[in-house]
């Protein structure tokens, strides 16, 4: 594993885990396996864990993990504020003490205010008290680092970075993202600051590889590199020695094995022109055929009508990306079928979801539109037949038990 230095001289795994999406079975998240997962991961050398207050379950799980295995001061946690629910100082206060609860520890390594997307923002939180607030905490050593996760453009982004004396920033940073949101602007602007960055949505929510469109996996599989589409992606991170961490949701051993592999080979200056210039035509062959820029990150939901808004629309890509077929048979098996309706016809156009999308989208306005692709007459037809027969087959199976 090659390590990087955090802005007091730190060693920091290239690799980070992001624990985001832990393997959930029953609506809960499996312990057991993200224990192995997460255990692998630190025997490959990565001291990096990224966890949030509103990722459910994930910082009592992580906590759990770590304590049984006594493992605590092996690694560093990155943990977050959830600025935009809170309204006083006390607020705070309740937040980061349940925070340090689930986590099992008595302090934060990496404490991040979560989802900054505007400079008034963070005037907000000053108004509460939250320089004096750092301040004691730090000087406690409950919060060793102070930073914030970031979606929005890159002057507001520079902005935060120059409002504050932040000792880090996360951004969603990849090589379809390199300017958009904080983009490259936003990276080098942070750099030239001493600031450390730590990069979410490497494969912006697994895009860059599950829905690569044909024309880029044929260019990825014929290059004499042989590397995976998720490989070029970190490679293209870790190129650059203005990064310092890249999160990654690690939710299989193998992932684990191949993101550690990855990290330990790449150095910064890596990539030769002849690597960039296919990144550059994936990059291209991505760009004609993607309708919304969705990460799946899900923070749009819960839906308060059952909207599952990331499904449609990733079903909505897929449509370009690998086919009709593929787009089709991936919503019916992942959102027709569903005992509850999840379709975008429950749309009230309430707009809750738009005020948490990190990647700003009209969301009320393109739902209507995804749903009229993935759902046109004659497959919408065909979906309520097979939901009925299929529901119904077990509503009645149900009886009989």
């Amino acid at each position: 594993m090659q390590y990087r230095k955090d802005k007091y001289g730190k060693e920091l795994s290239a690799l980070g885990y992001g624990c985001m999406r832990f393997t959930t079975k029953a609506g809960r998240i499996d312990i057991d396996k993200a224990e192995k997962e997460i255990m692998a991961a630190i025997e490959a050398g990565v001291n990096y864990f990224d966890t949030a207050y509103v990722y459910p379950g994930s910082e009592a799980a992580l906590g759990e993990i770590l304590s049984r295995n006594n493992v605590r001061d092996r690694v560093c946690i990155a943990t977050k504020l959830p600025q935009y629910l809170v309204k006083s100082r006390g607020a705070i206060d309740r937040y980061f003490d349940e925070e340090l609860a689930r986590l099992k520890t008595d302090h934060v390594d990496y404490y991040l205010m979560h989802m900054m997307t505007d400079a008034s923002q963070w005037t907000k939180l000053e108004a509460l008290g939250i320089r004096e607030w750092i301040a004691a905490k730090k000087e406690s050593g409950q919060i060793r680092n102070i930073g914030f996760s970031y979606h929005g453009n890159s002057e507001q982004f520079c902005r935060i970075i120059d409002a504050y004396d932040w000792d880090f920033a996360q951004i969603q940073y990849n090589y379809m993202d390199e300017h958009t949101q904080a983009g490259r602007t936003g990276l080098y602007h942070a750099s030239s600051k001493g600031i450390p960055i730590v990069i979410m949505e490497p494969l912006r929510g697994g895009r860059l590889v599950d829905l690569l469109p044909a024309k880029a996996k044929k260019r990825i599989a014929e290059n004499e590199r042989g590397w995976t589409a998720a490989e070029w992606a970190f490679r293209w991170l870790f190129d650059q020695p203005e990064v310092t961490v890249v999160l990654s949701g690690m939710n299989s051993l193998a992932m684990v094995e191949e993101n550690c592999r990855i990290a330990s080979d790449m150095q910064p200056g890596g990539l030769t022109e002849k690597d960039r210039e296919l990144i550059e035509e994936v990059r291209q062959d991505i760009a004609a055929t993607m309708k919304v820029g969705c990460t799946g990150c899900r923070y749009c939901m819960p839906c308060p009508k059952g909207v599952d808004i990331p499904a449609l629309f990733r079903c909505y890509n897929e449509l370009y990306a690998e086919g009709k077929m593929a787009g089709w048979q991936d919503y019916f098996q992942t959102v027709s079928m569903r005992k509850e309706p999840a379709f975008a016809s429950q749309c009230v156009k309430c707009g809750k979801c738009e005020n948490h999308c990190p990647q700003a989208l009209p969301i009320r306005e393109l739902l209507p539109v995804a749903d009229r692709a993935v759902r046109p007459l004659p497959v919408r037809a065909a979906f309520t037949v097979a939901r009925a027969f299929v529901l119904g087959r077990n509503k009645k199976g149900d009886q009989n038990e």
